[in-house]
């Protein structure tokens, strides 16, 4: 009987023991199912939020995909522009070329009008040295008839004349030179040669109408880089303008006056004539403007030297307070070496 209860109770606590390890096994089992809850609810989230950012990266990749379609259009216009831009570059090209060519008929048409107006005084100029040379040549062949041929003296003659020949192609040469249309070429240019070569040429113009010359160049030498004969046209544009102003005055005088100040030469041209009226300042440089009278005057003298003096960098303008006509240009001091290639 004994054995029996000691059994009962042996079964009874292996029995406690299996339901203590199932209940156990269950909060076990329990806490598992809980992490695993747990667990898919953050599994969730992570695909909910994969799911946002799918679609975020979809809408990027839309947004991406419109903005190099309207890239592709902006580079299409971008090209049609380039293309346009190109074709009115090469259109403005042309019209300054154009332009540039017309400037130079401008300035070759009133440089020969020019010289048509200084032939009468270039005759009278030529006029010297061939009544010279025919002197000369004349107390050589004199002394030959003669018979007093004189050695030293027949050398003497004909080195006069010959002398007299030189003067007379020096001359000539500088009409040429002046007449001739060719590239404008840049390279350094004294101011006062190019004045006094284009009062070599007016000067007898100028002493047959007794017209006086007051020349007060400046003793330094005032170097520009510009083209000898455009600016030998702008000075003789001012004494042909002196000239006519001066043709009814008492007294009859233009002032030529060089200066350098800084890096600027002054020019200073003044006549005694009538000068420029007030209100017609600001026009005197207009194309065909002019006051003299019907057919005596083209109105491109002034117009081809204001343009002359801005292609070299200068600056042309009537001076008031004064009497008769005032003309200050300023040209810039060259700095450097002039370019090789001619400016076209």
């Amino acid at each position: 009987m004994a054995d029996s209860d000691t059994q009962v109770e042996l079964d009874a606590a292996a029995l406690r023991e299996e339901i203590a390890r199932l209940e156990q096994r269950v909060v076990q089992a329990e806490e598992r199912r809980r992490a695993l809850i747990h667990i898919m609810g953050d599994l969730n989230e992570s695909n909910r939020k994969l799911g946002e950012q799918r679609k975020a990266m979809l809408h990027i990749l839309k947004d991406s995909h419109e903005s190099n379609l309207k890239l592709g259009d902006s580079r299409k216009a971008m090209i049609h522009i380039m293309g346009d831009l190109r074709e009115t570059t090469q259109e403005m090209e042309r019209r300054e070329q154009e332009l540039r060519e017309k400037q130079e008929q401008l300035v070759q048409t009133g440089k020969l009008a020019t010289l048509g107006e200084l032939t009468t005084g270039v005759a009278h100029e030529l006029n010297n040295p061939l009544n010279n040379i025919g002197l000369f040549v004349g107390n050589v062949l004199d002394q030959m008839r003669l018979g007093a041929y004189d050695r030293e003296s027949v050398v003497r003659e004909l080195e006069n004349a010959l002398e007299q020949v030189q003067k007379a192609t020096a001359i000539i040469t500088h009409l040429r030179t002046f007449g001739r249309a060719a590239p404008v070429s840049l390279a350094a240019v004294d101011v006062d040669e190019v004045i006094e070569r284009s009062l070599s040429l007016m000067q007898e113009q100028l002493r047959l109408r007794a017209i006086d010359v007051e020349l007060d160049l400046c003793s330094d030498e005032l170097i520009v880089l510009g083209n000898a004969i455009q600016l030998e046209q702008v000075f003789i544009n001012l004494l042909t303008n002196a000239r006519d102003a001066l043709a009814d005055s008492r007294a009859k005088t233009i002032e030529i006056a060089t200066s350098r100040e800084g890096e600027l030469i002054r020019i200073h041209f003044a006549d005694s004539g009538p000068g420029i009226p007030r209100e017609l300042e600001q026009r005197v440089f207009d194309p065909f403007f002019t006051t003299k009278e019907v057919g005596t005057g083209t109105g491109l003298g002034l117009s081809i030297t204001y343009s002359i003096v801005k292609e070299h960098g200068g600056s042309i303008s009537v001076e008031s307070g004064g009497p008769g006509a005032r003309f200050m240009i300023e040209l810039p001091v060259m700095t450097g070496p002039p370019p090789q290639e001619p400016l076209l």
